[in-house]
């Protein structure tokens, strides 16, 4: 058992601990897509804890090599650390699916749970739940799902926000940040797989007028931009 595991609470079979698999999870969402660092604060802000407690951590995890500090710029993940990072969001997103699959569980609703679950469920568990599932590619909000090797497409999609005017796009992904921005989707009837295309954005931050098949809806900025696209 490592230094960390053994100074942050009970291990898993990786010798990894919960709160040390929520920095990687967080660290990886903040520098996935230009693999920029992530700053303390940006991390803080994500785990709703103190920069100060971030810093301490952080100096742990570069002590145990699964994160490493840039000076003037913030952290970034070791490939020990991706590799564990990418393993957690794996397990995350397959419970996500089986939640929302076998027990029916709105999309919501199934991000709580993972969070809870990912860090007790053996391996052996969750590729049994992948068998069950299929080798599923995708988690209910259109999060790609880390296959066995551990490989993900993390492509950079546009926002609906994004598009120009009377372009159109069918619905990939939608940010699992905020339920309820997920419920007042489902409420309009706006899910992944559903085509759409702006019709117009409004001056200043304002709302996006969107066509969601024949459908015409306004959706906030924030809403549009949390709502990722394929141009068709």
């Amino acid at each position: 058992m490592d230094t960390l595991s053994t100074t942050l609470g009970s291990p898993r079979t990786t010798g990894t601990s919960a709160p040390v698999e929520d920095y990687l999870k967080v660290i990886y969402a903040l520098t996935r897509e230009d693999q920029q660092a992530a700053s303390t604060s940006q991390i803080a802000e994500r785990l709703g804890i103190t920069a100060g407690s971030v810093s301490t951590m952080i100096k742990r995890m570069d002590a145990s090599g699964l994160a490493e500090h840039v000076p003037y710029r913030g952290v970034r993940l070791t490939p020990a650390g991706l590799q564990l990072a990418l393993g957690v969001i794996r397990r995350h997103r397959l419970l996500e699916l089986f939640l929302a699959e076998s027990l029916d569980l709105p999309w919501e609703e199934v991000h709580r749970h993972a969070e809870l679950l990912e860090h007790a469920v053996s391996d052996e568990l969750i590729e049994l739940i992948a068998e069950k599932l299929g080798d599923p590619v995708s988690d209910p909000h259109g999060d790609p799902i880390p296959n066995r090797a551990l490989e993900v497409d993390e492509r950079s999609q546009p926002t609906l926000a994004d598009l120009g005017e009377g372009e159109h796009g069918v619905i990939v992904r939608v940010s699992d940040s905020d339920p309820a921005m997920l419920r007042y989707l489902t409420e309009h009837g706006i899910g992944i797989g559903d085509r759409v295309a702006l019709v117009e954005r409004q001056p200043f931050d304002g709302p996006c007028e969107v066509l969601v098949g024949e459908r015409r809806q306004s959706l906030g900025l924030t809403l549009a931009r949390a709502i990722r696209v394929e141009r068709d």
